[in-house]
């Protein structure tokens, strides 16, 4: 029922979807692995880009379920901080969705536009962007090879 390409895409699908949520793991060393041992690229790069965006999207809606008041007491964060970096997000931060992909950092900034509440629908959208041309590249960089 499913070939051994079937699971590889599977198990690119699911660990995109982790490696864009808040656990540690790398999606570009995955995909590279996949994508070199298949002969399917476009498979690879829509697998990769819905798993890796889902991923960032539930990250995105973590975000959301967050509360200043529990980042003022657990973290001991000022409130007058929190305010100041809220102005930044709403001036510039829905395209840190963009460079959501960066490792380490990306998840933070996913995170963060959760938390302060940017516009969802973009949000979403800038999101699915930025992925696609990530692993568009990457899927242009392992064809060179």
């Amino acid at each position: 029922m499913f070939g051994l390409e079937n699971w590889g895409l599977i198990g690119l699908f699911l660990g995109n979807i982790l490696a864009a949520t808040i656990v540690p793991f790398s999606s570009d060393a995955l995909y590279i692995a996949v994508l070199s041992a298949m002969d399917d690229p476009l498979a690879c790069f829509v697998v990769a880009t819905l798993g890796n965006w889902i991923g960032s999207v539930i990250t995105y809606f973590m975000g959301r379920l967050g509360r200043w008041e529990w980042l003022e007491k657990w973290f001991r964060v000022k409130r007058e901080t929190l305010q100041r970096q809220k102005q930044k997000v709403d001036r510039y931060g829905l395209w840190l969705a963009l460079v959501a992909w960066i490792p380490f950092i990306g998840d933070v900034f996913v995170l963060a536009l959760g938390f302060y509440r940017t516009r969802p629908f973009w949000t979403i959208v800038l999101l699915l962007i930025g992925k696609a041309a990530r692993f568009l590249v990457w899927t242009a960089v392992v064809g060179l090879f």
